[in-house]
């Protein structure tokens, strides 16, 4: 046992990190113990494939169909059909490819859906 003037030989978390095996358990940096915080990595998820695949192509067929207005119906479903298939290869590229089952026909349908909406409004100037 210390006498009272001795301190332990421990170490200050103030000025080191404190280590248990490979996982730290002293984070001076922040106000919430280390067990409230997991130790996790970044893994993205087919929701923000999902979500960026269905913004991105909202924009993109919306700028085309309005840039195309005074041109044929055939040039806006032409390049509206290309650029829903670049914005369906990035998703796959993405990491969608992995994704379950469903994610992947979802993608797929709305992909589909939101060229049929713009096909639809391009086939009056057919």
């Amino acid at each position: 046992m210390p006498d009272n003037d001795e301190k332990p030989d421990f170490p200050n978390p103030r000025e080191e990190d404190i280590y248990a095996g490979d996982r730290r358990i002293s984070r001076p940096d922040s106000a919430i113990p280390d067990w409230h915080i997991p130790d996790a990595k970044y893994r993205p998820i087919p929701i923000a494939w999902f979500a960026a695949a269905f913004l991105v192509q909202m924009v993109v067929l919306f700028a085309i169909f309005f840039l195309l207005l005074g041109q044929t119906g055939w040039l806006t479903i032409a390049l509206s059909s290309l650029a829903t298939g670049a914005i369906g290869m990035w998703t796959w590229d993405r990491g969608m490819r992995e994704a379950s089952n469903g994610w992947r026909i979802t993608t797929i349908v709305v992909l589909i859906t939101q060229l049929a909406f713009v096909c639809l409004g391009a086939s009056a100037r057919l």
